[in-house]
């Protein structure tokens, strides 16, 4: 390659590029800073058209990529709108140059093309939203802050546009930028090329590895590629430093809207560079896809209507209410009342407020002194208002000091339990944002395999080697200590964070679910009213939710001897305990928790049953619960009500329904949650909406659709998921709750399954519960049983799907006739095969739901053959 000129002509790509249309191609010819022309190959969705668009998306592709990258987003433009994505020179398609190009050389080339193309110039006024990813972000940025009376918002997906300094900088770079290094595995082989696409997960195709690297078929169509990683700038005198670090700071007082679209499996740009962009830019809205990588425009191909669901909003006024206001509790809650108002009422009170059975105890008002002096001492260490505190330590007077002081602080909490295990609790954690991590050994010796980022605060004293192995700053006690002199701090305000509260990863990955204060009280004050609580009640909390809401709600509570992260290994005995330790008159667990309750009641002596008999009264949510299963309970607690509330870490309560509400309802099309509570609105989306991008909402009986749900005490929205707020924002105001069902004559809410599980037959959608209690029914199996027992699922591509149901037994995996048959006729719709399991996947949180999406795919292997 030395001694020749490594200059090419721009080409048009070959024909058959898959996902590629040939007349998207087009050759435009600029003169340079240098008045040379040069000539680049481009992929425009709108060239020639004559039509005035209402915007225009400038994609900018990185190194070692080409336009190929935004093929999608030119074959599905947002409404109206051109996408223009140019090949950078030397890349792509577009003219090969005999010298590198420096960082400002390509800002002004970008320039100069725009130009060229119409797009910007005099008498241009045509709205541009540049989209960038990898280097091309830099650039993408340069050229907005040159033309920024145009620019109307930046999209950037999975980029930097500074080196934080916590970083030494992408290792897979910083290997590429040794000149010797990079001339053998950028330039003289396609190591780096084909790197590059092998960091996707799934593995793309091999066309489609193919079609990135046919640009860079050879060492001197690869040059600018090895130019392009030695222009990076981590050292100061580089000759690109200087202009990278000047759009670094224009970045900040860029005001337009902007969109971060991130995956965070990147091993290029990480965590610390995507808080650098959300610091610099802190309007972005931001939405991770989980799973994805680098290559984020193939790893989520659904950033394409991201980006067009934004754009689409871009200069309207989105009004977050509906033309009705939002419900509220009859009575409203107090505004001036705060989380900490039950605690500080009793600040005098020496009666027991948290118990750990077989432990310690501390009083209501040991405990408002300790958040008191806690709270100030958080501040006191670098806690500010709105930092977010990630919380690792089992339910304990602990934690419940470390929650109520973090909010004290003005802080907000993140929670994400030990059941989603360790990739999906660093996943989340990491995702969340965190500045400071309270934690036990455990946890702390944790924290460095999960790349958790944060102040490490110990919630006891902890061994000095610990301290010094995890990076410990300070321990609670130290924390109390140093704040026990200081003024009170001022807690928090309404409208403040509160929590971003993980949801449990049963049917899908976990998302953060973001609570504001506000709404936080009112759903407190939502289930004090409807339970009736008071300071006389005392509570078991089995159901990690309610573990940490005794102080909040004023009532006294103890934690049951076992892992409320795995609800099925609660025992009698323990729930027996517990209750004898405080007296309890208020029972909360989850259904697996309860039928483990039941396995090992038999063991209960007669003193534990007689502690348990003053509980008026049970509550039980996480999953449908069986009448048969509380007519049990009601025996082993016989002065409780039984109630059984509806909902999700979204919105907790929605509906509640008793025991008698069940047996009133009788068997129906689904579970009987019962009636949505005072101040909660619930409406169904019909399957098969005409115009599905006006889908109405109705509350007319007896129709079948998506359920959504209103409230005061609904979230303030899914964290770092900017697209998954979208489902909501077809209704604003609204939540859809994932769940399907209908409403009957009497507002009651049937709950069918979840969305995800709806089997699109070519009859129409079929929702799998009542199909599934039917075949129980025909079995002989109870509900109790029929609810693990039995499963209804869609086989086939979505829309011709056949629907298959799968019962627990022996033998198989084929029914017999005779049960084929029963089955069959009791389904109420066509079904295609019986098949028989020893027994049926769960979800490993809730240990009481069908895995639906695990049987369909064993279904389907079954079917096929296997």
């Amino acid at each position: 390659m030395r001694g020749r000129s490594r200059a090419r002509p721009a080409r048009l790509p070959p024909s058959g590029l898959p996902g590629l249309d040939p007349s998207w191609s087009r050759l435009v010819t600029v003169t340079d800073a240098d008045d040379v022309p040069r000539t680049f190959h481009l992929l425009d969705s709108g060239g020639g058209s004559g039509d005035a668009p209402p915007g225009i998306l400038l994609c900018v592709h990185g190194n070692p990529t080409w336009s190929y990258l935004w093929r999608r987003l030119v074959a599905a433009p947002p409404l109206g709108w051109r996408v223009v994505a140019p090949d950078q020179l030397g890349m792509g398609y577009s003219e090969r140059l005999d010298a590198p190009r420096t960082l400002a050389q390509r800002v002004d080339d970008l320039s100069r093309l725009t130009d060229a193309l119409g797009l910007t110039g005099p008498g241009q006024k045509a709205p541009i939203v540049t989209v960038a990813h990898d280097w091309g972000g830099i650039i993408s940025l340069g050229w907005a802050d040159r033309h920024r009376a145009q620019l109307r918002g930046v999209v950037l997906t999975n980029t930097a546009v500074h080196q934080p300094a916590a970083s030494a900088g992408p290792i897979l770079i910083r290997a590429a930028v040794v000149p010797g290094l990079r001339e053998m595995g950028v330039v003289r082989t396609p190591l780096f090329v084909a790197t590059t696409t092998a960091l996707s997960r799934p593995r793309l195709p091999g066309d489609i590895r193919r079609a990135y690297a046919a640009p860079y078929v050879g060492a001197p169509q690869r040059a600018a590629v090895g130019e392009f990683v030695a222009d990076i700038p981590f050292a100061a005198g580089h000759p690109s430093h200087t202009a990278l670090d000047s759009i670094a700071q224009s970045v900040r007082t860029l005001r337009v809207p902007a969109l971060l679209l991130w995956g965070p499996r990147d091993p290029v740009f990480g965590e610390l560079h995507l808080r650098d962009l959300q610091e610099r830019l802190p309007q972005a809205a931001l939405h991770r896809y989980e799973g994805a990588g680098h290559l984020l425009p193939e790893d989520a191909p659904q950033y394409v209507e991201a980006v067009g669901q934004w754009v689409s909003l871009l200069g309207e006024e989105v009004n977050a209410a509906n033309d009705d206001p939002i419900p509220t509790l009859s009575p409203a809650p107090d505004p001036a009342r705060s989380v900490l108002t039950a605690l500080r009422a009793r600040a005098a009170d020496q009666q027991p407020a948290v118990v750990e059975v077989g432990g310690a105890s501390i009083s209501w008002a040991q405990l408002a002194g300790r958040v008191r002096d806690t709270a100030a001492g958080l501040a006191a260490a670098g806690v500010r208002p709105g930092d977010r505190v990630a919380l690792l330590v089992q339910p304990s007077i602990e934690l419940t000091v470390a929650l109520y002081s973090v909010w004290a602080a003005g802080a907000a909490i993140v929670v994400a339990d030990k059941g989603l295990g360790l990739r999906g609790l660093g996943r989340a954690l990491r995702g969340a944002r965190i500045d400071h991590l309270i934690a036990g050994t455990e946890g702390l010796l944790a924290a460095g395999p999960l790349r958790l980022p944060g102040t490490r605060i110990a919630i006891d004293d902890v061994p000095a080697v610990v301290r010094r192995a995890t990076g410990v700053r300070h321990t609670l006690p130290d924390i109390a200590g140093r704040g026990a002199g200081l003024p009170d701090v001022q807690g928090p305000s309404p409208d403040r964070l509160a929590a971003v509260v993980f949801t449990s990863g049963a049917t899908g990955p976990a998302k953060g679910v973001r609570y504001r204060h506000r709404q936080l009280l009112a759903q407190l004050a939502l289930i004090t009213d409807t339970y009736r609580l008071t300071a006389a009640d005392r509570m078991v909390a089995a159901f990690a939710p309610f573990a940490l809401y005794g102080p909040a709600l004023g009532i006294a509570s103890a934690v049951p001897s076992t892992d409320v992260t795995q609800p099925g290994t609660l025992t009698a005995g323990a729930l027996a305990q517990a209750a004898t330790a405080v007296a309890a008159t208020v029972v909360f667990a989850s259904p697996a928790a309860l039928r483990n309750v039941l396995a090992t009641a038999a063991e209960l002596s007669v003193g534990q049953r007689a502690a348990l008999a003053p509980v008026r009264l049970l509550m039980s949510a996480g999953a449908p619960v069986p009448a048969e299963l509380l007519r049990e309970l009601a025996a082993l607690l016989p002065a409780a009500s039984l109630h059984t509330p509806y909902g999700m870490t979204e919105a907790l309560p929605v509906t509640d329904i008793s025991l008698d509400g069940i047996e009133a309802a009788r068997e129906g099309d689904g579970v009987c949650v019962g009636s949505p509570l005072p101040g909660v609105q619930l409406r169904i989306q019909p399957f098969g909406v005409a115009d599905a991008s006006k889908p109405e909402l109705t509350d007319q009986a007896d129709v079948s659709g998506e359920i959504w749900v209103r409230a005061a005490s609904l979230m303030d929205g899914y964290d770092a998921l900017w697209q998954t707020d979208q489902i909501d924002a077809a209704h604003p105001g609204w939540h859809f709750t994932g769940d399907v069902g209908a409403l009957d004559a009497q507002g009651r809410l049937w709950v069918q399954g979840r969305a995800v599980h709806v089997i699109t037959t070519p009859d129409g959608p079929v929702t799998p519960v009542g199909v599934e209690q039917r075949a129980a029914a025909a079995l002989g199996l109870g509900s109790a049983a029929g609810a693990l027992g039995v499963a209804a699922v869609g086989v086939g591509p979505s829309g011709t799907q056949q629907l298959v149901v799968v019962i627990t037994g022996s033998g198989g995996p084929t029914a017999g006739m005779d049960v084929t048959d029963r089955v069959r006729v009791a389904a109420g719709h066509p079904v295609a095969a019986v098949l028989v399991r020893s027994e049926l996947p769960v979800d490993i949180r809730h240990n009481s739901k069908i895995d639906r999406t695990e049987v369909a795919r064993w279904a389907e292997h079954v079917l096929a053959g296997g």
